[in-house]
């Protein structure tokens, strides 16, 4: 009886239910309108980053330009003849899913291929240029790059205009096999030709280039320049680490690695880039007339 008085008693818990959380409306923000640095973080406007030619303004990193943005930049208003506009990819292999995926590349980069040739001015001097597009298949160089490049040489060489690249590629396209290692020695038997004759090519490393492309065409120029934080070079830095058993340094395949090792002229800022080309365009074309009139 008094075990029944003093039995504890068994009292149910019910859970406390917490107070329900009043969420903020979120305020919709135009897609495209920030832009973060990979670098170092910084978060800038847009139309603010545009206006500083796609530097960062906190630690100078040199964002991707599109063919159209860099062409925008370099020459004078923007114009440019262009050529073989028309000119696309197929897909001579029959690579499953290769159709499909052009389309789908021309449809984001609103590009045929993954470079754009022409002929414009830089400060006045015509020039003939070709602009690689990393957003096509990250600037991959199939048939169709080398061909319009191949042209873009033969065109400078008739015309008697110095040759200006801009390269960034990821190498070249596996989806066209042979057929794109091929435009390796293409290009590089029409620079052949082109130098011999006495024809100036300038070539322009930017962020990425590798494979295919830094080992043929990119790597001929009688002057090479690149931005700065580039990286240029052949095989991957894990797949050399493995093959030669070493740590690689931390800057190894930037574009100033590449300079202090001799593979470079000069690491030029893009705000500086189109002014270093006019006064190099300038000189070779004061040294054409003092030929001449000799």
């Amino acid at each position: 009886m008094f075990k029944d008085l003093f039995h504890k008693k068994k009292y149910a818990t019910v859970p406390s239910v917490p107070a329900p959380v009043q969420e903020r409306p979120k305020k919709d923000i135009p897609e495209g309108l920030m832009n973060k640095c990979p670098k170092c973080g910084n978060i800038a406007f847009s139309k603010e980053l545009e206006k500083n030619l796609k530097v960062c303004p906190s630690c100078g990193h040199h964002f991707r330009l599109s063919a159209m943005e860099r062409i925008g930049m370099t020459l004078d208003d923007g114009r440019l003849l262009e050529f073989d506009a028309l000119m696309e990819s197929v897909d001579p292999l029959g690579f499953p899913g290769y159709e499909a995926k052009l389309k789908g590349q021309k449809d984001k980069s609103g590009l045929n291929d993954a470079v754009v040739t022409g002929e414009g001015t830089i400060g006045g001097v015509p020039v003939i240029i070709a602009v690689m597009s990393f957003e096509f298949f990250t600037g991959s160089m199939g048939s169709v790059v080398g061909e319009k490049i191949t042209r873009a040489i033969e065109q400078a060489d008739q015309k008697n205009l110095p040759l200006i690249i801009f390269s960034t590629s990821g190498g070249a396209r596996m989806q066209e096999s042979i057929l794109s290692l091929m435009q390796m020695a293409k290009t590089s038997a029409a620079l052949a030709k082109f130098q011999g004759n006495g024809g100036l090519f300038i070539s322009v490393f930017t962020d990425p280039t590798t494979g295919g492309v830094s080992a043929s065409f990119a790597s001929l120029g009688d002057i090479n320049l690149a931005e700065p934080g580039a990286l240029i070079g052949f095989a991957g830095r894990i797949v050399i680490e493995q093959t030669i058993r070493q740590k690689l340094p931390d800057n190894f395949q930037t574009a100033e690695f590449n300079l202090q090792h001799g593979q470079l002229d000069k690491v030029v800022h893009r705000k500086d880039l189109k002014s270093m080309l006019t006064k190099l365009l300038e000189l070779h074309t004061v040294r054409e007339e003092w030929s001449d009139g000799e």
